[in-house]
Formats: structure tokens, sequence, C-alpha cells
């Protein structure tokens, strides 16, 4: 659970773009710049995960600030309550039973995970060829970026990340995340809102 939260939040905030109709290599370059652009990101998310071995669908509701460039909030809030912070070295996990706070420079799982959320954030995700193989096309008004995994870890979680990018508001707008199992989880954002003021407190992990 924490390990498909955590790669969650490094993918849904990979870059922002504006544009028409560009190559590969220009998408890519735009994704970079727009990110270095962003000091804020903030928005609302339903997250709906589909078990390939049921029919049912899980639903969960949230929240999520970003501060440029080492800080995150990603905040349940429907059906359940659960609370992941980043903050420079530290991660901060908490329910309403517990909290836990961790170093993740001493914590090999999670210092790779810091690393790769790092690296979307920033707009370099897309070009971490030793991580992924990632093919980008452009479908309507969104880039859709489909990331494969290539190293072993990454592949006993997922067989695949699909990005999409709404162009006109130059912000991921999906996100779908297709685990190695065939269970997939599909998480949209909503109501999003760049380089306005985020309260600090919400980043704080004690």
């Amino acid at each position: 659970m924490k390990k498909t939260i955590i790669i969650s939040m490094a993918f849904l905030l990979a870059a922002l773009t504006a544009s028409a109709q560009d190559s590969e290599a220009q998408i890519r370059q735009k994704i970079a710049a727009a990110a270095q652009a962003m000091t804020t990101l903030q928005c609302d998310f339903v997250q709906t995960k589909q078990l390939r071995m049921l029919n049912d669908k899980m639903m969960s509701e949230g929240r999520m600030y970003y501060s440029q460039s080492d800080k995150l909030r990603w905040e349940y809030v429907k059906p359940y309550q659960y609370i992941f912070i980043l903050n420079g070295d530290h991660v901060l996990l908490k329910n309403k039973q517990r909290s836990d706070v961790i170093d993740v420079r001493q914590n090999g799982l999670f210092r790779e995970m810091a690393r790769i959320m790092m690296n979307s954030l920033v707009g370099s995700s897309l070009k971490d060829d030793r991580t992924f193989k990632t093919a980008i096309a452009t479908e309507g008004s969104q880039w859709v970026a489909t990331l494969t995994p290539l190293r072993k870890d990454m592949k006993q979680m997922f067989q695949r990340i699909v990005l999409h990018f709404d162009r006109r508001q130059a912000t991921v707008s999906r996100v779908e995340l297709v685990e190695k199992s065939g269970d997939q989880t599909t998480i949209d954002l909503k109501n999003v809102r760049k380089n306005e003021t985020v309260d600090p407190s919400l980043f704080a992990v004690e």
C-alpha cells in the first residue's frame, strides 16, 4: 500500500506543459521548462482502483499540495483518512492510529522513491532512461506519455505508467498505474491551481 501511494505521487507530479502539435523532443523540453516555472501546485483528486479478479471498483478522494522543490502533501479524505508528507529528507506517514517519520537518507526504498518524485517534479522523469522507456504521443487536446519499467524493482510493481497532460491547462490531468498483477489505479486531478500561496504548515513533519 505504501509503495503504491508513494509511486502514485511520484508520477502524478511528472510535469506541466503547453503547446500545439510538437515533436516528442519539443514536448519533453516544454514539460521541463513549465515544471521549472511552477512554484506551487494544489488540487483535488479522485482515485479509482480496479482489481483484475473483481468487478468492484474502490474509489477514494483527497487533496494534494506541492511546493518547490522538495515539499509534497498527499492526503486522502474519503472513505478513509491517510496523509503522506515529503519534506526534504523526511517522510511522514499518518493515519488515525499512528504516525511514522522516515529519514529517506537511511532507507533505500524511500530514498529511491524520493529521487523519482523529485525528478518528476523538475520535469526530468521522462528523461530517466535507466528506469523507464518512455513514449509520448499527441491525442487530441492531450499529450500521453507511456512509461515502461526497465529496472527489475519497477517491473515487479508495474507493467506501465501512463501520464495524461492537459496542454491547455499545462498540467497533468490523469495518471494510470497498471500493476504487474493486472490491477489498475486511475487518478484524476480536479480544480488544479498553480503558483498560489500554500500554507507552509501543511508540510510539517512531526
